[in-house]
C-alpha cells in the first residue's frame, strides 16, 4: 500500500496528460476554451470521488483524496514558476515597454482600488447578512487583495487560445503578471499578521516598497550572472538550458520562500533580462531548444492545475443556499468593480503607450479571470488555525465560486464579446489577400492534379477520393477597402520578410548583435503604425549614425580622448553592421516587391502602389549607401577596423556552411558536424568576448564623464 502511495502522483499526473492530450484533440474544432474544459473535467471528478463513486476503486479514491488535500505550496513552488517565467520570456519587449505604463496603473492602484472596494462590500454583508458577523476589515482586505488580482495562469491560457492582438493581448498580459505580484505582496501584508514568519515591524507601504523592489532587483541580479555564466561556458544546449531553468527556480524559492520579497515580481524581471539581454547572445540553437522546451513545461503545468484546482474546488467546498446567493453577488460586483477601476483610470491610459479605447475597456473588464493562484492563496488561509473557522470556510467558498464562475462565464463567452467588439476583426485588404493565396494554392494543386492523372503509373488509382484532399477554394470576401488599404496590407508582409532575415542573418553571424537590436528596434517601431508609415521610416537608424559625428570631434579632449577613441571605434563597427543589415533587408524586400508584381495575387490596380513602395525601399539603401561611403572617408582607421570584423564573421560563416553542406551529402555524421560547429563557435565566442570588454568599457566611459 505504501507502494502505491509513492505511486499515486505520479500516475495521476499521466492520467491527467492523456485526459488533457483526447480534449486538446476533440476540442479542435470548438469553441470551447481548452483550459475550461480541464477545469470542467477536475470538478466532475472531485463531483463523483464526493458521491463515493469511486469506492470499488480505492486506487482512484485514494489518488483524488491526496489531490483535494493538497498542499498549496506544491502549486505556489511546482507550477507556478514555469507558468511565470515563460509568459515573461514570451513578452514581446518592444510591445512589453508601451504598455508596462498601463499595465502598472491596472496592476498597482488598480488593484488596490479593486481590494479596497471588495473589502467594503464583505464589510457591508457583514452587517446586514447573519453569520458574516467575524468579518474585520483585515480579513476583508485579505480577501480583496487575493481575489482581486487577476491570474495569469488563467487570462495568458486563454488569450494564447483566442489569437488576439498582440498589442492589447501583451496588456491583458502584463497586467495579469503585475498585479499578480502585487496581490501576492497585499495579500501577505494581511495574512501575515496570522503567521509568526509573516510579522514585520515596517509599515504596510515601505513593507510594499521593499517586498517589489527587492524581487525586481534579484531578479534583474540573478538574470545578468546566469547570462554571464552560460556566455562564457563552451558547452551543450542542454548544459546551458539547465543553468536557465534551474535559476528560475532559484529565483522563486529564494525571494518566495527565504527573502520575504515577490517570487512572481522577481520571476518576471528574471524572464524579461534574460529575453532582453540573453536571447541575442545565445546560440540560436539554445534559443530554439529553450522555446520548445519552456512550451512542453506550459502545456504540462496548465493541464495539470487546472484539473487540480476543479478536483480541489469540488472536494473541498461546502456551501449553504444563502452562501451562494451572496457568492452570485460579490461575482457581479467583482465586474462591477472592475469596470469601475478601469473607468477611473481611463483617462490616464488612453493617453499612455498604445492608449486605450473603449471596446478594450469592456473586454479588460470580462477579462479579469481567477485561478490556481487564488485558490492557492484561500488553501493557504484555509489552513490557518489562527483565522477563525467560519471566515476561513467562507474565503475558500467564495474563491472557489469566483474562480468557477469567471471560467465558465468570462472565459467561454470571451471569444464572442471580443467578436461583438470587432477586436478580432480582419481588414478586408488582409482578407483579400488571403482569399488570393488560397486560391492560388488550390489552382496550382488542381494543375498538378491533373498531371498526376496522366501518368501510367498511377492508372487504377481513385481519383476522386483524392480530389477529396485537394486544397478548398474559397469565395470571395466582400471588399470594402481603398487601393491604399492594400499597400498598407504589402508593408506589414514587407515588415514580415524583413524581421525574418533579420533573425536569418544574425544567426549567421552576418550583424552584431548590437546592430541586429537597433535594426530590430527600427521594425517595431515600423510595426507600431500598423503600415501607415511609409518604409523609408527610420529615423532611429540614421540619427545614431549623424551621432558617429559629434562622438568623434570629442576625440579633441584629451583627459578622455583614450575612451572615446576606444568607444568611437566600436561604434563604426555597429554602424558598418547597421548599414550592411540593413541594405541586406532592404533586397530581400525588393525580391518579394518583385514576385508580388509577377504574381497574379493583386489586380492590375492594386499593383499600382507597387512602385511607391519601391521607391521607398531604394531610398533606404541610397541613404545607408551614402552614410556608409561617408565612414569610409572620414574614419579610415575604424571603417577597416569594421571591414575586418566583417572579414572573420563572413569566414566563420563560410565555415558554418561548409559543414553544414557536409553533413547533408553524408560526407561526416551528426556528432562529428557537432564537434566541428563547436570549435567554429569557440573562436566566434573570441569576437563576443571583445565586444563583452568594449561594452564593459563603454559603461565605465559613461558613468565615469
Amino acid at each position: 500500500m505504501e507502494e502505491f502511495t509513492l505511486l499515486s502522483p505520479l500516475l495521476l499526473s499521466i492520467a491527467g496528460l492523456i485526459t488533457g492530450a483526447i480534449l486538446k484533440s476533440a476540442l479542435r474544432h470548438t469553441r470551447i476554451p481548452y483550459t475550461v474544459a480541464l477545469f470542467a473535467v477536475g470538478l466532475l471528478l472531485g463531483l463523483l470521488n464526493r458521491a463515493e463513486v469511486f469506492q470499488m476503486m480505492p486506487a482512484v479514491e485514494e489518488g483524488l483524496n491526496s489531490v483535494i488535500n493538497i498542499n498549496p505550496d506544491f502549486i505556489l513552488y511546482i507550477f507556478l514558476p514555469v507558468l511565470i517565467f515563460d509568459a515573461a520570456y514570451e513578452l514581446n519587449l518592444h510591445i512589453f515597454r508601451k504598455t508596462l505604463a498601463n499595465a502598472t496603473l491596472l496592476a498597482v492602484p488598480g488593484l488596490i482600488i479593486g481590494m479596497l472596494l471588495t473589502a467594503a462590500l464583505l464589510i457591508g454583508i457583514h452587517y446586514v447578512v447573519p453569520g458574516y458577523e467575524q468579518w474585520t476589515w483585515a480579513f476583508a482586505l485579505m480577501f480583496g487583495a487575493l481575489i482581486s488580482a487577476t491570474d495569469p495562469v488563467a487570462v495568458v491560457a486563454l488569450l494564447h487560445e483566442l489569437k488576439t492582438s498582440k498589442r492589447f493581448s501583451t496588456l491583458v498580459d502584463a497586467e495579469s503578471l503585475l498585479n499578480d505580484g502585487t496581490g501576492i505582496v497585499c495579500f501577505m501584508l494581511f495574512f501575515g499578521v496570522y503567521t509568526a514568519s509573516g510579522q514585520s515591524e515596517l509599515s504596510p507601504v515601505i513593507q510594499f516598497i521593499q517586498v517589489v523592489a527587492g524581487g525586481v532587483l534579484l531578479g534583474y541580479m540573478a538574470a545578468r550572472i546566469a547570462i554571464w555564466f552560460i556566455t562564457r561556458i563552451n558547452s551543450e544546449e542542454m548544459i546551458q538550458n539547465s543553468v536557465i531553468i534551474f535559476s528560475a527556480y532559484l529565483v522563486f524559492i529564494l525571494s518566495q520562500y527565504y527573502m520575504g520579497i515577490s517570487g512572481v515580481i522577481a520571476l518576471v524581471a528574471f524572464g524579461l533580462t534574460v529575453t532582453y539581454v540573453g536571447k541575442p547572445r545565445l546560440k540560436p540553437q539554445v534559443n530554439h531548444f529553450m522555446e520548445n522546451f519552456w512550451e512542453l513545461l506550459t502545456y504540462i503545468a496548465n493541464t495539470l492545475i487546472f484539473i487540480i484546482v476543479g478536483i480541489v474546488i469540488a472536494g473541498k467546498v461546502t456551501f449553504s443556499w444563502r452562501d451562494f446567493g451572496i457568492l452570485l453577488l460579490v461575482y457581479v460586483c467583482l465586474n462591477l468593480f472592475r469596470y469601475l477601476m478601469i473607468m477611473l483610470l481611463y483617462p490616464l491610459m488612453k493617453r499612455l503607450g498604445y492608449g486605450l479605447d473603449k471596446r478594450e475597456t469592456v473586454i479588460l473588464t470580462w477579462g479579469g479571470l481567477r485561478g490556481a493562484l487564488g485558490m492557492t492563496l484561500a488553501l493557504m488561509v484555509s489552513y490557518t488555525p489562527a483565522i477563525p473557522e467560519s471566515i476561513r470556510g467562507q474565503i475558500l467558498f467564495f474563491t472557489a465560486g469566483i474562480v468557477t464562475l469567471t471560467l465558465c462565464i468570462n472565459a467561454t463567452t470571451m471569444r464572442w464579446l471580443l467578436g461583438k467588439m470587432g477586436l478580432i476583426h480582419i481588414p478586408s485588404a488582409r482578407a483579400q489577400l488571403a482569399y488570393k493565396i488560397q486560391n492560388h494554392l488550390h489552382d496550382s494543386s488542381e494543375e498538378y492534379l491533373n498531371q498526376l492523372k496522366g501518368k501510367p503509373s498511377l492508372d487504377g488509382a481513385n481519383w476522386a477520393k483524392v480530389h477529396h484532399y485537394l486544397t478548398a477554394s474559397n469565395e470571395m470576401p466582400k471588399s470594402t477597402s481603398q487601393p491604399t488599404d492594400m499597400l498598407v496590407e504589402i508593408r506589414l508582409r514587407i515588415l514580415d520578410k524583413e524581421k525574418a532575415t533579420l533573425h536569418q542573418i544574425y544567426d549567421e553571424g552576418v550583424i552584431s548583435q548590437a546592430a541586429y537590436r537597433r535594426l530590430m528596434n527600427s521594425l517595431d517601431e515600423l510595426y507600431d503604425h500598423d503600415g501607415t508609415f511609409t518604409l523609408d521610416t527610420r529615423d532611429s537608424i540614421f540619427d545614431f549614425c549623424r551621432r558617429t559625428s559629434l562622438l568623434y570631434r570629442m576625440q579633441k579632449i584629451p583627459f578622455i580622448k583614450k575612451w572615446v577613441s576606444f568607444y568611437f571605434r566600436e561604434r563604426i563597427m555597429v554602424i558598418y553592421d547597421l548599414g550592411r543589415g540593413l541594405t541586406l533587408l532592404q533586397k530581400e524586400s525588393q525580391k518579394l516587391l518583385n514576385e508580388l508584381e509577377r504574381s497574379d495575387l493583386l489586380t492590375i490596380e492594386q499593383k499600382e502602389g507597387l512602385p511607391l513602395l519601391r521607391k521607398e525601399v531604394e531610398r533606404n539603401i541610397e541613404r545607408m549607401d551614402s552614410v556608409i561611403s561617408r565612414l569610409a572617408q572620414d574614419f579610415p582607421k575604424a571603417y577597416n577596423h569594421a571591414l575586418t570584423q566583417k572579414a572573420i564573421r563572413m569566414l566563420l560563416n563560410n565555415e558554418r556552411h561548409t559543414i553544414r553542406q557536409m553533413l547533408n551529402e553524408g560526407i561526416i555524421s551528426d556528432k562529428d558536424a557537432e564537434q566541428l560547429l563547436e570549435k567554429v563557435e569557440e573562436r566566434s565566442d573570441e569576437i563576443n568576448s571583445f565586444s563583452h570588454t568594449t561594452t564593459a568599457s563603454i559603461f565605465r566611459w559613461m558613468f565615469f564623464r
